[in-house]
Parts: structure tokens; sequence; C-alpha cells
């Protein structure tokens, strides 16, 4: 079984036992959170979407924090004597899927 969920503007396709990286949560790391915003449910007889997805969630398990690799910008302007540098490391939170709940199917 799979689900879409939604965490800081981004959509993941996750799967129980996977681990993946989000967006930094605001939670401490060995702490269990749950995820509501559910946007589809799949196994191997179909997909769920819209009213059926009543109910459904994600739990998780913060496993740590972290920052990401340095990204380079570089702004450069040709025959005008001008560039700029600047660099910028994303937070994110790394998390464990330990559960996916359908909720009420009725």
């Amino acid at each position: 079984m799979y689900a879409v969920l939604v965490t800081g503007g981004k959509q993941y396709r996750v799967m129980k036992g996977e681990t993946i990286r989000v967006e930094k949560l605001d939670a401490e790391a060995g702490n269990e959170i749950t995820f509501d915003n559910v946007l589809m449910l799949g196994d191997g007889d179909g997909v769920k979407l819209g009213d059926a997805l009543k109910g459904a969630s994600v739990t998780a398990t913060i496993k740590s924090h972290g920052r990401a690799d340095k990204v380079r910008i570089i702004k450069f302007r040709r025959r005008k004597h001008h560039m700029k540098r600047q660099g910028h490391r994303q937070h994110y939170t790394e998390i464990e899927i330990t559960g996916i709940a359908s909720g009420d199917n009725k």
C-alpha cells in the first residue's frame, strides 16, 4: 500500500518502512507525527481519491534533522563587470513511515 501526502508545500509518494527527507518540521527526533493531508491511497486493487479518503492518515517517526548540500547561485552579467555569488543550505527532517491508515470507507 502507498499514499501520496502533502507537507511543506510538496507531495511525496510513500510506503511503509520508507525513509524520506521533507521540509523541516518543528518536532524533536524520536517523536511520532501524523500527516492528515493525504491526497491518494493505492494498493494492488486500485486507488482511492477525494471523499473516499476521509480519516486517512500517515504516521511517521522523526529520525533526524539536518541541512542539505550547498546550492551555489551565480548571477553574472557579461561585459558589465558584475558577478554575484550566493550559497544556500536547506534545512530538512528525515522521517521513517511507520503506518498508513485508510480511515473509514463508508
